[in-house]
């Protein structure tokens, strides 16, 4: 049996392939799926890069599903190297914190929180903060 969500996902051209096509279909068809999307927080909003990826997962909202919206802050205190041949530049944590204010907001705009569907704001800070150093390489 076909999915509408997936039937829409690839009109619009986000489908170019997958595996085991029945098998999502049918779970998609049969349950409610919790999936996520996340972002790290290197400036105060959102950029045009985070478009497609979060109102994709919109769409899953929409569809019944329950999506878990990310926020890096954790791995947005490490900086992303991607792409650069120079230093990382390291966001103070009141930057960091500003940048996830800013964020949560406009993801607020984005979703539907607090219903049965609703979608749950984390940060991974709130783990990735009580690691320690030794912890995380044992």
């Amino acid at each position: 049996m076909t999915n509408v969500l997936i039937e829409d996902l690839k009109w619009r051209g986000l489908i170019y392939q997958q595996t085991d096509e029945q098998g999502i279909e049918d779970l998609l068809n049969k349950e409610q799926v919790t999936l996520y999307c996340g972002a790290d927080p290197t400036a105060d909003s959102l950029h045009i890069g985070h478009l497609l990826p979060f109102l994709t997962l919109r769409r899953f909202q929409e569809h019944g599903h329950r999506p878990i919206v990310l926020i890096g802050g954790g791995t947005g205190m490490i900086g992303d190297p991607s792409g650069k041949s120079e230093e990382r530049v390291l966001q103070t944590e009141e930057q960091v914190d500003k940048n996830i204010e800013g964020i949560s907001k406009q993801m607020h705009n984005i979703f539907e929180f607090g219903t049965d569907h609703g979608a749950v704001l984390v940060n991974n800070r709130d783990w990735l903060g009580q690691i320690s150093l030794i912890s995380f390489f044992t």
